[in-house]
């Protein structure tokens, strides 16, 4: 009997927990990554007794990774454990209002009333209607492939479509949550969620206040170790199931005949395979493994997701009013997000998101000081001089947060290490360092995302944040399931 063999072009959190769920089909599974340890975007960084978690920071919706302990049939808390936060956020404005928002939704409601004078009930209310919209329609959006018949034909989409409102589509998340609040800052502070797709909340579908229910119902949580912890979780259990891993080791092209793939190169040599899963970037997955330049093409017609300046500044200081996650909000809003994506610059007054690991673990950085992961919202890289944004960007956040924290920052930076869009494309093969490959700004955005399979080449899949249902760690899980389910179908025969 043949066993069926997959191989996995690279090791983000898409990738490894594709290679998971299709060693427990019985396929065995070769991981081919590039760089040399496993994670993507997902990965560390120590410098001078500090540690950084160096790419996503923010961990929500757990059970997708206990999912996949269950399956594997493996002890989860022997590889991963975590903890709830009890506040998912703390957000400073301009001028001088700050709200924490609580993830008990009758905390927040009352703080959203002491703060910002909102009422209770409409803060509540949004919550519940965030939390329908994303048990009618974004499960059934997020959990199957909208290519698929069987999808359009399910029952459950019956009932989806009853609740489901045009304006989801047709209505900018900021005209939706001006509709729901009164105050400029509620309206700003649910106007971010967009950010989590790498989007713009005046041109991205209403559809996205279905972001919060993540956060705000269902719960912000920290992994025990950092955010690298979930990476090293996946590799051992991936490992367990007897993945076969090649770091260092590129992918040079995906082979196919007769619109069947048979297999890749590898270090200028054939490797058979039955399935070939991409957790490279779409793009690139076309135009350098597959030569084919028009698909390529196709697939930059949909605009790119925001990308990121980040700088991790060793502090030697602690701050009792930061938590783990702070964010220090631009006054102009919208002319933010007109830089990024229309003008594709940055602002000279930048939001500023702040991560501190060592809140929640103090043994991430030396005695009395704390790790700063300090990011600011960018514009994909188009030939800009990222040189010399990055030393203007610095210089305009160390003065916001000198100002809005009352001390000078500068003095207190013991060390330093920054991420630029050029870095971030050459590290992890994610297109004009865009962070979530293409973004949600016009209303059939979902619908135009690439599939996680194509018709052209039978036995080739894609999973990872450039394509179906999107970028971040749930939704990069979310299409290793939809992959490895496509795929068991495809294959039970």
């Amino acid at each position: 009997m043949h066993t069926q063999k997959a191989i996995i072009i690279g090791s983000g959190i898409g990738g490894m927990a594709a290679a998971i769920r299709l060693a427990v089909q019985g396929f065995t599974v070769t991981v081919y990554e590039k760089n040399d340890q496993p994670g993507g975007k997902l990965s560390a960084l120590k410098k001078d007794g500090y540690s950084f978690d160096a790419g996503p920071s923010l961990f929500t919706q757990p059970q997708n990774i206990e999912e996949l302990f269950l399956l594997a049939q493996e002890p989860i808390n022997d590889y991963f454990t975590w903890q709830s936060v009890p506040v998912a956020c703390k957000y400073f404005y301009e001028n001088g209002k700050i709200v924490q928002a609580h993830t008990n939704a009758n905390k927040f409601a009352q703080e959203l009333k002491e703060q910002l004078n909102e009422s209770p009930e409409t803060v509540k209310a949004y919550l519940t209607q965030s939390e329908k919209l994303y048990n009618n329609i974004g499960t059934l959006f997020l959990n199957n492939s909208l290519q698929k018949t069987n999808t359009w034909v399910n029952k459950k989409i019956v009932s989806a479509l009853k609740t489901f409102r045009f304006g989801y589509l047709f209505k900018s998340l900021n005209q939706h949550n001006n509709k729901h609040f009164s105050s400029p800052e509620a309206v700003q502070l649910f106007n971010r969620f967009a950010t989590y797709n790498g989007s713009n909340p005046y041109k991205a579908p209403s559809m996205l206040s279905v972001i919060p229910h993540l956060e705000q119902n269902q719960g912000t949580f920290y992994p025990n170790g950092g955010m690298i912890s979930i990476t090293n979780a996946l590799y051992k259990l991936a490992i367990k199931k007897g993945v076969q891993f090649y770091f260092d080791m590129p992918v040079q092209q995906i082979t196919h005949h007769k619109k069947l793939v048979n297999g890749v190169v590898v270090n200028n040599e054939k490797v058979m395979a039955d399935v070939v899963v991409s957790n490279a970037d779409v793009y690139f997955t076309y135009k350098n493994l597959l030569g084919n330049m028009y698909k390529a093409k196709k697939v930059l017609k949909q605009e790119r997701s925001s990308s990121a300046l980040i700088f991790y500044w060793g502090i030697n200081k602690s701050f009792s009013q930061l938590q783990l996650h702070n964010i220090f909000f631009s006054k102009d809003y919208k002319n933010e997000f007109d830089n990024i994506f229309v003008h594709k610059q940055l602002t000279g007054d930048p939001t500023v998101y702040i991560n501190i690991t060592s809140k929640i673990e103090s043994s991430q950085c030396p005695d009395g000081k704390e790790n700063w992961f300090v990011m600011v919202n960018a514009p994909a890289n188009t030939g800009q001089n990222w040189e010399q944004l990055k030393i203007v960007a610095r210089n305009n956040v160390i003065s916001k947060l000198s100002r809005m924290l009352g001390q000078n920052i500068e003095g207190l930076i013991e060390t330093e290490h920054t991420l630029d869009p050029i870095m971030i494309e050459a590290k992890t093969d994610s297109y004009m360092g865009s962070l979530y490959g293409t973004s949600s700004n016009s209303v059939l955005a979902a619908f135009f995302r690439h599939a996680n399979f194509t018709n052209a080449i039978k036995g080739l899949y894609f999973c990872g944040g450039s394509v179906h249902p999107g970028g971040g760690i749930p939704l990069c899980l979310k299409s290793a399931k939809i992959v490895s389910e496509l795929i068991a179908n495809d294959y039970k025969k």
